[in-house]
């Protein structure tokens, strides 16, 4: 019997033992992954982007402040800020960067060339000087881009005003995702023998008086993705009105502020893309370096019948019922 007792002694011993080994152990934590996020400022188009991002990055089971931190900075529209909230993202160590507009994505690039960036809506990569090519960002870079269906944009133009012999477009002069544009309605133009005059206006200041010299001397105004003139959109389509021209602009947004029609890429989807990666590279499903750009092609009809009817345009045989079935009427 006594035997017995000390062999049950020592059996609790050693389960005390390994109870203290292993499972009174602090047992090691599940930190939250962090995903921070720079915007250059509030704008419909911008805010959409942002919106798809965060509905995305949830249905991907990544629930912001239940098991993903997101930290969001905007710079509201001033380009001093962006360095400095850049750097504060970085100082949140997080593990995934997001990038909205190209002015926020240079910031982040400029912080550190070791954290994941997903670009969110920048036209030109390469030309921004972000990635080395679009097929092979070959850094720890990469995305996706916002250029718009160009060739798309400016055939509906043409489908709207199969007469036109002279055009106009306004850009940013320093804004890369407009200049980038700019060029390839120039060239798209040549190809149709239109003559396409270019205005560049520096800041929103500057956009009243540019837009008055351009409507007294062309029929219609082009409008390319311009975060600068989608902020000060009512400007030009009030000195458009104000002499019956139309605006063709690139995104959804400037549509539905007074713009006539567009083939324009869908910015929600946008930012749902950019989650997909997102997500991708958290689980180290991709990685930057061998993830190619990604481009989405083909733009959504987008109609404002109200505008198109108040400047006496006829809305071409068919697009307003694509436009109602696939895209969006603003009516």
């Amino acid at each position: 019997m006594k035997r017995m007792y000390t062999i049950i002694a020592l059996l609790l011993v050693c389960l005390g033992f390994g109870y203290f080994q292993k499972g009174n152990q602090p047992q090691a934590q599940v930190t939250k992954p962090r995903v921070g996020v720079l915007n250059l400022m509030h704008h419909p188009s911008l805010d959409q982007i942002y919106a798809g991002f965060r509905a995305q990055m949830a249905a991907e089971g990544y629930h912001d402040g239940k098991n993903v931190t997101i930290e969001y900075q905007n710079a509201q529209g001033d380009q001093s800020n962006l360095q400095t909230m850049a750097h504060k993202l970085i100082d949140s160590q997080p593990d995934v960067l997001y990038g909205i507009t190209t002015p926020a994505s240079q910031a982040l690039a400029s912080t550190t060339s070791k954290v994941p960036i997903l670009l969110g809506a920048v036209t030109n990569p390469q030309g921004a000087g972000l990635i080395k090519n679009n097929r092979h960002p070959g850094g720890n870079i990469t995305g996706i881009s916002n250029q718009a269906p160009v060739k798309e944009q400016f055939n509906l133009v043409l489908k709207f005003m199969p007469h036109v012999k002279k055009l106009g477009i306004i850009y940013t002069s320093s804004d890369l995702s407009a200049s980038t544009e700019q060029a390839l309605f120039v060239k798209e133009a040549r190809k149709h023998h239109i003559e396409l005059k270019s205005y560049a206006i520096t800041n929103s200041n500057d956009l009243n008086q540019v837009s008055q010299q351009c409507l007294s001397e062309v029929e219609g105004v082009i409008v390319a993705t311009d975060n600068t003139i989608a902020g000060a959109m009512q400007t030009l389509i009030k000195n458009a009105n104000a002499v019956n021209k139309p605006v063709f602009p690139a995104v959804d947004a400037m549509v539905k502020q007074g713009g006539v029609a567009t083939y324009g890429i869908n910015q929600y989807r946008l930012g749902q893309e950019g989650a997909k990666m997102t997500v991708a590279v958290l689980r180290g499903d991709k990685k930057p370096a061998t993830t190619a750009i990604k481009y989405l092609r083909h733009g959504e009809p987008i109609l404002n019948l109200k505008q198109a009817q108040k400047l006496g345009l006829k809305v071409p045989a068919g697009f307003q019922h694509e436009a109602e079935t696939e895209g969006k009427v603003y009516k």
